[in-house]
């Protein structure tokens, strides 16, 4: 009787760590399970600051611990540009259009940045990101109105951002829990930013540190 009990726990366990096709995780699997791991190297990190700012004056990187900060009257990332101050980590050279694609990082935000995008998914068919991660006095949200998760200053969180794009879908875990899903904006030319990027009602100050940054890419 208990050999029978046993095989049916360990059944039960198999099924819970397995991935379901199309990049949806079961509850009770790590959402990198049924997932590659890209190769990076440092030349992928594309740092995206304030034009008339030297790097270190808006970015460290110590002890696996990538620091970007930026202030509100700052200049865009571009002469050209009429977009809002940032200090963001462009991934780069891992562009895609199809397939389930997965953004995994530590975030830390301390407490004060607010009103500034933390992580998202540039590229769409409508409008110029698929996701937008934000913080807003503590609480992450999705775009502006969406709670996603709260209370969540000055502590590191493990975030995997996970799209797929044949499918429409944009999942984000916090922790190994899923906390939000959302249809996508539509097919382009995507990739992964993070960092800060000023918003609306934005803090003067704005700053979040990065560190254990992957890509996967679902098997074919």
């Amino acid at each position: 009787m208990r050999a029978g009990l046993d095989c049916k726990f360990l059944a039960l366990v198999v099924v819970l760590s397995t991935v379901v096709r199309d990049g949806d995780v079961l509850c009770g699997a790590d959402p990198t399970d049924g997932f590659v791991q890209v190769p990076l190297t440092e030349w992928n990190f594309e740092l995206q600051k304030p034009y008339d700012k030297p790097l270190d004056q808006r970015y460290s990187y110590h002890d696996g611990v990538r620091r970007l900060w930026v202030y509100a009257d700052d200049k865009p990332h571009d002469p050209s540009s009429m977009t809002k101050p940032r200090t963001e980590i462009r991934i780069r050279g891992l562009d895609y259009s199809s397939g389930v694609w997965q953004f995994e990082g530590y975030g830390f935000v301390p407490n004060g940045t607010s009103g500034v995008s933390i992580l998202q998914i540039h590229g769409a068919s409508h409008g110029a990101t698929t996701f937008m991660l934000r913080i807003y006095n503590g609480d992450l949200k999705y775009y502006v109105s969406d709670l996603v998760d709260i209370n969540d200053y000055d502590k590191w969180m493990r975030f995997n951002l996970i799209h797929n794009v044949d499918g429409g879908k944009v999942t984000l875990f916090i922790d190994g829990i899923k906390k939000f899903e959302a249809n996508d904006h539509g097919p382009g030319d995507l990739y992964f930013k993070c960092g800060v990027y000023a918003q609306a009602n934005a803090s003067y100050y704005m700053e979040s540190r990065w560190k254990d940054i992957k890509i996967f890419k679902a098997h074919d």
